[in-house]
C-alpha cells in the first residue's frame, strides 16, 4: 500500500471513530438535549487543544457476538487539553456507541488518563453517560469498576476530581463520582442510582420515576450527592470553567492568582447595621458575604442542600478562600446531620488543595430533636470537629452574632486551632442563649420571687450582659480582636496576607480515623 493510500486510509478511520455510533444515534442523543461525547470536550477545552488518547482501542470480547459490535474508542473519548490555558485530563462516555457501556478496554482508556493526570499533576474530570457495566462482558466490566474507584481513591487529595453526569449513571457507575471532589448534573437529562425503577417496583413495590429516584433536583437537594444543579450542558460546562478557576492544579501548588480590581481597603458602611437588633430574628447570610468577597461574587457550592449552611469559592484580593457560614434564614443557622457533612467535607477539600478558609459564625447550637439524635447528630456533628482541627490552612473566623455552646467549638474556633478569630461588636459567646442559661442558673430565684415572670426576664437581661457579647472571650485571649463590621473585608485581606506563609505540623501517622 503506497503511503498516501495508507495516509487516506488513517484519516477514513479516524473520521468513522469521531462518528462514534453514527449518525443515526447522534440525532437522536441530540434530540434528547444532549450533546454528543466530543462535542462536549470541545466546548470544554479551548479552541484546537483537546488531544485524544486511544482513539483505536477496541473491545476484545466475543460473547454473545460482540465481535460484531465493535467501535473505534469502545464507547469513551479520552485525552487531554487546556481549561482557560491551564492542563485538564479528562474521559467522556460516548452513549451513542453500545450505550456508553463500561467494558474492560472501556475502563482501561479511563484508568490510563486518570493515571496520566495523576503524574502530571493536572485536574481530572470524567463525563458520564452510560447505561452502566456492559454486562456481555461480565466480570471483566466490574473489574474495570473497580480499577476506577481504586485510582479516584489514590487521586483524592492529590488532584481535583470533577464528575460530570450527563445522562444515566446507574450501578455500580455511580461510585466514582461519589468518591470524587465534586459532582455536576443538568436539569431532565441527568439521574444516578443504584437500582431503577423497574426494580424499586419488584423488590419494595415502590412506584417512582427516574427523574424522582435520581434527578438533578432529588441529588441536589434532598441526597446531597451533587453539588452543582444546572440548566443545561452549556450552562454546565460554563460552571465546571468557573469552579476549575478557583482549584489549584495538584495538592502542592497554590490556586491561582486573579488580578483584582476591587479596592482591598474598601470599607462596607453597610455591615454595621446588617444584624437585626433583635438576636432571634433572621437575615440573610449571603448579604454579609458578598459585601465582603472581590466584586461580590462567590461561588456557591451544594446551595439546594442543607440550606441552614453555606459552602463556597470566592476571592479576596486576587486569592481563592473558602468560605463556610451559618445561615440564621434556615432552621437559624443551626448545625443538623446534613450540615456537618456538608461543610466537614468542604474544609476538608480546602486543607487538601491549599486554599484558606474563612467562616462566618452566627450559631444558636445543634439542631435538637429525637429525630436528630437517631440520625447520629452526635457522630455527624463530630466530623465538623474534626475536619476543622486537622486543617492545617490558614483558618480565620468571624464571629458576627451567635456563638453558642459545642457548636461554637465546631465553627472554626480557637480551641480548634483557628489562626485568627474575629468578632464583631454584636457576637454572643456562651454556654447557650439568655433564655436557656437563665432557667437553669437562676432556676431557684426565679420560682421564689413574687413575679416569677418579671424576674425571669430581669435574669435573662442579667446573663445577656454579662455573657451575650464577645468581651468576655475576647478576655481570655479566644478572639483576637472587635472589630466593625464595616472594616472586616480590609481586616481579612491583612490577616490571610499574615497567614501567607503558615507552616504547621500534625503527628506522624498513615491516617487519622474520621467519624464516618
Amino acid at each position: 500500500m503506497a503511503t498516501n493510500d495508507k495516509l487516506n486510509d488513517l484519516r477514513a478511520r479516524k473520521e468513522k471513530a469521531a462518528l462514534g455510533g453514527g449518525e443515526e444515534k447522534i440525532s437522536k442523543q441530540h434530540s434528547q438535549g444532549k450533546l454528543t461525547a466530543r462535542e462536549r470536550l470541545e466546548k470544554l477545552f479551548d479552541d484546537g487543544t483537546f488531544v485524544e488518547i486511544d482513539a483505536f482501542v477496541e473491545t476484545r470480547c466475543i460473547e454473545f457476538d460482540m465481535q460484531k459490535k465493535k467501535v473505534a474508542g469502545d464507547g469513551v473519548v479520552t485525552g487531554y487539553g487546556n481549561v482557560d490555558g491551564r492542563l485538564v485530563f479528562a474521559s467522556a462516555q460516548d452513549f451513542t456507541v453500545i450505550g456508553g457501556s463500561l467494558g474492560e478496554m472501556h475502563a482501561k482508556k479511563i484508568t490510563k488518563v486518570m493515571d496520566m493526570a495523576v503524574k502530571m499533576g493536572a485536574p481530572f474530570i470524567s463525563i458520564n453517560d452510560s447505561g452502566g457495566a456492559r454486562i456481555e462482558e461480565g466480570i471483566d466490566a466490574l473489574s474495570g469498576f473497580g480499577d476506577i474507584f481504586f485510582r479516584n481513591t489514590l487521586a483524592s487529595g492529590v488532584i481535583p476530581q470533577i464528575s460530570v453526569i450527563m445522562g444515566p449513571c446507574a450501578g455500580g457507575a455511580v461510585y466514582s463520582p461519589a468518591i470524587t471532589d465534586f459532582v455536576f448534573m443538568v436539569e431532565n437529562t441527568s439521574q444516578m442510582f443504584i437500582t431503577g425503577p423497574q426494580v424499586i417496583k419488584a423488590v419494595t413495590g415502590e412506584d417512582v420515576t427516574f427523574e424522582q429516584l435520581g434527578g438533578a433536583d432529588t441529588h441536589n437537594s434532598i441526597s446531597g450527592v451533587a453539588h452543582f444543579k444546572c440548566a443545561n450542558e452549556e450552562d454546565c460546562i460554563a460552571n465546571i470553567k468557573k469552579l476549575i478557576s478557583y482549584l489549584p492544579d495538584n495538592n502542592l501548588s497554590d490556586p491561582p492568582v486573579y488580578q483584582n480590581n476591587d479596592d482591598m481597603n474598601r470599607v462596607s458602611v453597610e455591615l454595621d447595621e446588617i444584624i437585626p437588633d433583635g438576636s432571634n430574628k433572621p437575615y440573610d447570610m449571603m448579604d454579609i458575604i458578598t459585601r465582603i468577597v472581590d466584586n461580590g461574587d462567590f461561588f456557591e457550592i451544594q446551595k439546594h442542600y442543607a440550606k441552614n449552611i453555606i459552602i463556597g469559592f470566592a476571592r479576596l484580593n486576587g486569592n481563592t478562600v473558602g468560605i463556610i457560614a451559618n445561615q440564621p434564614n434556615v432552621l437559624a443557622g443551626s448545625l443538623d446531620v446534613n450540615s456537618s457533612d456538608k461543610a466537614a467535607r468542604f474544609v476538608r477539600f480546602c486543607d487538601c488543595f491549599n486554599i484558606p478558609i474563612i467562616t462566618f459564625t452566627d450559631v444558636p447550637g445543634y439542631l435538637p430533636g429525637v429525630g436528630q439524635e437517631y440520625s447520629g447528630i452526635i457522630r455527624h456533628g463530630a466530623k465538623l470537629l474534626y475536619a476543622f482541627s486537622e486543617a492545617t490552612v490558614p483558618k480565620v473566623n468571624v464571629i458576627v452574632r451567635k456563638a453558642y455552646g459545642g457548636a461554637y467549638i465546631a465553627m472554626n474556633s480557637k480551641h480548634l486551632g483557628a489562626d485568627m478569630v474575629f468578632a464583631w461588636p454584636t457576637a454572643e459567646i456562651a454556654v447557650m442563649g439568655p433564655e436557656g442559661a437563665a432557667n437553669i442558673i437562676f432556676k431557684k430565684e426565679i420560682a421564689n420571687a413574687d413575679d416569677p415572670i418579671t424576674a425571669r426576664r430581669e435574669k435573662i437581661e442579667e446573663y445577656r450582659e454579662k455573657f451575650s457579647n464577645p468581651y468576655v472571650a475576647a478576655a481570655r485571649g479566644y478572639v483576637d480582636d472587635v472589630i466593625e463590621p464595616a472594616i472586616t473585608r480590609p481586616r481579612l485581606i491583612n490577616a490571610l496576607d499574615m497567614l501567607a506563609s503558615k507552616r504547621e505540623s500534625r503527628p506522624a501517622k498513615k491516617h487519622g480515623n474520621i467519624p464516618l
